[in-house]
């Protein structure tokens, strides 16, 4: 066997039962080639499945050479740097995508996303909730929260202060990988498991959960709740939500196509389609009633925004007299009412 799905050598953090808390992968791998599958499989004689191996001074040496052996020499000269780490050192070897079993494997799955290896959906993250472990984040790492109060006051008898800056599941994604050609504000807005293409800037008030991003150049001053991605050239306006599995969204998954708007303190619990704009204020959800508007603004018919759902060219906006919700097209609303009878 040496086709495997994905591999990482990382170093982590254990607590003092030697659990896994965490685990970080300089370079992740997405589809090894061949030859650097084989020198891993034959070194650590492994036979199959989704593991995670603890790596000792001796595998580490061997794995070094056989790396070398088959001209890897980026993974060989990682495999010497993490031979002087003080942390416990991993490989962590997939040869499926199936759900993470493992805090090395949840981390190797939410790297490969942050690295942009996978875009969200792209890997298999079922019950990746009841695989990590919570933990103290602090300015010493990450920390057993049963084991933060004796830490605390280790560092207070030391002299020091041990600072808790959050305690989650995730960690926040700068810490482990710093995309290209990205701007964020406030890195701890963004968790470990977003994607954030190039171009992307996130303001101080935009947030991006695991399993979800942008895909391209792209404004955010709102929260990409998780499982939503956000096509090229799209701006999210300051204050605005979009519906995630993890907020009420259920099932479905709900995406903001190429070049569209969603005005601030709005927001979407249906898909929308490309060069579609939500008025400022404007939350629209599934069985949001809402009136097709002709080009001459005479109302056609009235629908659910659950049948918009995916639909381009969209303007939603509140009707400021009634207070109804209405819908105009940049092609006639009564070839989209077609359109939609058509696909029911």
């Amino acid at each position: 066997m040496t086709k495997l799905y994905s591999l990482g050598l990382g170093v982590g953090t254990q607590n003092s039962k030697g659990e896994w808390l965490e685990v970080f992968y300089p370079k992740p791998i997405l589809n090894p080639e061949d030859a650097v599958a084989t020198a891993f499989i034959d070194t650590l004689g492994y036979t199959g499945g989704n593991v995670a191996i603890d790596l000792e001074l001796s595998k580490i040496d061997a794995l070094t050479s056989a790396l070398k052996n088959v001209g890897a020499e980026e993974l060989a000269s990682l495999c010497t740097t993490l031979r002087s780490s003080t942390r416990p050192v991993v490989v962590t070897l997939l040869d499926s995508d199936a759900a993470p079993s493992s805090v090395p494997e949840g981390y190797l799955k939410l790297q490969l996303i942050s690295h942009r290896l996978v875009k969200p959906h792209g890997t298999d993250l079922t019950g990746l909730f009841g695989v990590l472990p919570n933990v103290a984040w602090t300015n010493e790492g990450a920390i057993d929260i049963e084991e933060l109060a004796d830490r605390q006051l280790q560092a207070r008898i030391a002299g020091k202060l041990l600072s808790v800056d959050c305690v989650d599941k995730f960690p926040k994604m700068t810490d482990y990988i710093v995309p290209q050609g990205v701007r964020i504000a406030d890195t701890a807005r963004v968790r470990l498991g977003a994607h954030i293409g190039t171009g992307t800037t996130i303001m101080h008030e935009g947030f991006v959960n695991f399993n979800a991003g942008t895909l391209g150049t792209s404004m955010v001053e709102g929260r990409i709740s998780s499982g939503v991605t956000v096509g090229e050239g799209s701006d999210l306006g300051g204050g605005c939500s979009t519906m995630g599995t993890l907020s009420g969204g259920g099932k479905v998954v709900i995406s903001v196509g190429k070049e569209s708007l969603i005005g601030a303190n709005a927001g979407t619990g249906i898909p929308l389609g490309d060069r579609c704009i939500i008025e400022s204020g404007l939350y629209i959800t599934a069985g949001t009633k809402l009136t097709l508007l002709d080009e001459k603004n005479q109302p056609v018919e009235t629908v659910k925004a659950r049948d918009l759902a995916g639909k381009s060219d969209l303007l939603f906006r509140r009707n400021s007299m009634t207070g109804g919700v209405e819908c105009k097209t940049n092609k006639s609303a009564i070839a989209l009412n077609e359109e939609l009878h058509k696909n029911n």
